[in-house]
């Protein structure tokens, strides 16, 4: 049997939120749930509307991005959880091959390769993900910055229950602090050569109308975990 999927959508006033519920719905990968967490929303719920029976959708106080993640990822009843902003696209068989690798391989969370597309959901680019040699020198990225697009991750739930879930006291980088958090618990963190998710950059998107904050937030991490960093680059052979 094959083992289930929970996508976690977190939504919050977003127009291009129909378009990232069509992307899950119409996986290939049959045993999937979809879970939309409305964060609070004002606007465009009318465009959830006529998926809301195919789909679980939970409203909650405004809390933020990683609060909504929380919430629909402890409500997912799937061996894995996989993130979809409300603003991307899955590839129609993002889920079958990402579980297909994981069940392979037994890794406890992978990401992939990615696209991108602007506003109007055009391709503007391929294959654009970070790619790193080595384990190590993908550590010592981390080091850096965040190598890791949220929205191409798939992981156990199992994983989650014992890092801990995001931090909900950091609006902008909660990923990048949760990832660095499995690195140090020795978990490896699998790389699927394959662009299976679309990106969409546009104006609108928190990242570029909170630049300097999300800049801000990243280098309190980097100064936090930096030596533990170092401490673990120390033990991994060249």
């Amino acid at each position: 049997m094959t083992p289930k999927v929970s996508i976690i959508i977190p939504f919050y006033n977003d127009p291009y939120i129909d378009q990232a519920i069509v992307s899950a719905l119409y996986q290939t990968y049959p045993n999937i749930e979809v879970i939309v967490v409305d964060d609070g929303s004002t606007l465009y719920q009318e465009r959830i509307a006529p998926y809301r029976s195919r789909i679980h959708y939970i409203g909650k106080a405004n809390g933020g991005t990683a609060s909504a993640l929380n919430y629909g990822m402890a409500l997912a009843t799937g061996k894995y959880v996989a993130w979809l902003s409300s603003d991307d696209r899955f590839l129609p068989d993002k889920i079958a091959k990402q579980v297909a690798y994981m069940e392979q391989t037994g890794a406890q969370i992978s990401h992939t390769d990615f696209d991108l597309m602007n506003e109007h959901g055009t391709i503007t680019d391929r294959a654009v993900s970070a790619k790193f040699p080595t384990a190590k020198a993908f550590i010592n990225a981390l080091k850096q910055g965040c190598p890791v697009n949220g929205c191409t991750i798939m992981m156990t739930k199992d994983l989650l229950r014992s890092i801990g879930w995001f931090n909900v006291s950091l609006p902008y980088t909660h990923d990048y602090e949760l990832w660095i958090r499995i690195i140090l618990a020795r978990v490896d963190f699998h790389f699927i050569n394959e662009p299976l998710t679309v990106y969409r950059r546009h104006p609108q998107m928190g990242t570029v109308r909170h630049f300097d904050s999300v800049l801000l937030e990243a280098n309190t991490i980097n100064s936090l975990y930096a030596s533990r960093i170092d401490f673990l680059l120390a033990q991994l052979p060249d």
